[in-house]
């Protein structure tokens, strides 16, 4: 005889659960800590014994899971609202058409210099990490900028050709930028692979290391294997001069940060410190007041990833600490100081302190709220405190739901 349709849809989502973690890399404990559950609870979703659970924490579940649509695992399109996991942008429409406009023909005129080129994205990326709406206003600048530094990159020659190209790799990681947290991930690994095929025909050391950065967020959150992502990472930073140039000494940090990231991913605590460290070193010997001019390596980054690191190790009592003690004002800029926000608010959340969770959250919403308003994370967190929350906090989470347009769950 067929089974009652519930116990068989808690079955499907506890083989859909397990096979994603499987595919992830992650034990068990690790994956619960991740999503501040025990192992037991873990188990008990995996083996059917407890149901599907509410929607922030399905939520939560597909982040860790790197499971960009829910009906992966819950197999109900009803329950994967691309509005309420992955809200758009209004802008979102212009910059598809932007990386979808192919430009068989050269264009009438000619290309706008390496110089002004340089000056514009300089521009650009003062407005990503400025204050107040800042993809809002990076999207103003996107269509244009794609489309000059592919025609500047097509029509210059020699020298000038290989820095065009450079500079078309870095719009692109400014499109992938823009486009994080929105409901278009073949865009995000568009770009990505953009940028590194720009950073490969420029034959730039920097411009790859770059885009190695870049492309280990995209294989990291879509569940590639740690141990690609890791050699991309070294293979591009072996291609750097650390002990002679600066930029060079950053971009080495920086990609020994994204190593330190892929170990944490896959709960590898020992790797992930040992990379974590050399990228502190080369912080420290940049000295306080350095910061990539784009980037923003430096002695703040570095210190807001150690957070992330405890947090994704699921170290919650070393993770609060280091949240305690993290100071975000000497960073230059304000959306990754309101990542670094949230950041705090997630270390909290794993350490079962929601007022912390909601206090860092409404920190980071009054440093960027574009940042926040499309963070995972932070919808997921405000959603289920609204409702769930602390009485102290419920109101102050719903009003944050509401700004966002998130439906308390």
């Amino acid at each position: 005889m067929p089974e009652s349709s519930a116990p068989q849809q808690s079955a499907t989502f506890a083989r859909r659960v397990r096979r994603a973690r499987e595919r992830r890399g992650l034990t068990r404990a690790a994956a619960a800590g991740r999503v501040g559950r025990s192992y037991e609870w873990w188990k008990a979703i995996e083996t059917g014994r407890l149901r599907m659970p509410r929607l922030p924490m399905l939520l939560r579940m597909a982040d860790v899971l790197a499971v960009s649509d829910l009906a992966d695992l819950t197999g109900d399109a009803r329950l994967a609202s691309a509005s309420y996991r992955n809200p758009a942008h209004p802008a979102l429409p212009q910059i598809r058409s932007a990386l979808a406009a192919y430009r068989i023909t050269a264009p009438d005129g000619e290309p706008p210099s390496v110089a002004a080129l340089t000056a514009r994205l300089r521009h650009a990326w003062l407005v990503w990490h400025g204050i107040g709406h800042h993809r809002s206003g990076t999207a103003d600048l996107l269509p244009a900028l794609l489309a000059d530094a592919q025609h500047a990159a097509r029509a210059h020659d020699g020298t000038d050709r290989r820095a065009a190209l450079a500079l078309l790799a870095q719009v692109y990681h400014l499109t992938q930028l823009f486009l994080s947290f929105q409901p278009a991930p073949e865009l995000v690994i568009l770009t990505g692979d953009r940028a590194m095929a720009a950073a490969q025909d420029a034959d730039d050391p920097r411009a790859i290391a770059a885009a190695a950065w870049y492309m280990g967020h995209i294989h990291r959150d879509g569940g590639e294997a740690a141990a690609a992502r890791v050699d991309l990472a070294l293979t591009a930073a072996s291609l750097l001069r650390p002990e002679r140039h600066e930029e060079d000494l950053a971009l080495h940090g920086l990609l020994h940060l994204a190593v330190a990231l892929s170990h944490a991913k896959t709960a590898s605590a020992g790797p992930a410190e040992r990379h974590w460290d050399i990228a502190d070193r080369a912080a420290s010997a940049l000295g306080e007041g350095y910061a990539h001019p784009w980037l923003v390596f430096g002695r703040g980054v570095v210190d807001g990833y150690a957070l992330t690191l405890r947090t994704d190790l699921v170290q919650a009592r070393a993770a609060v600490r280091v949240a305690a003690d993290l100071r975000t004002e000497a960073v230059p800029s304000a959306t990754r100081r309101a990542y670094q926000a949230i950041e705090q608010a997630r270390a909290y959340s794993l350490a079962g302190e929601p007022i912390a969770t909601v206090h860092f959250l409404t920190q980071a919403q009054g440093i960027s709220p574009e940042t926040t308003g499309y963070n995972l994370f932070a919808r997921s967190a405000v959603s289920d405190l609204a409702v769930s929350g602390p009485a102290a906090i419920r109101t102050q989470a719903g009003a944050l739901a509401r700004e966002w347009g998130v439906d308390a769950a």
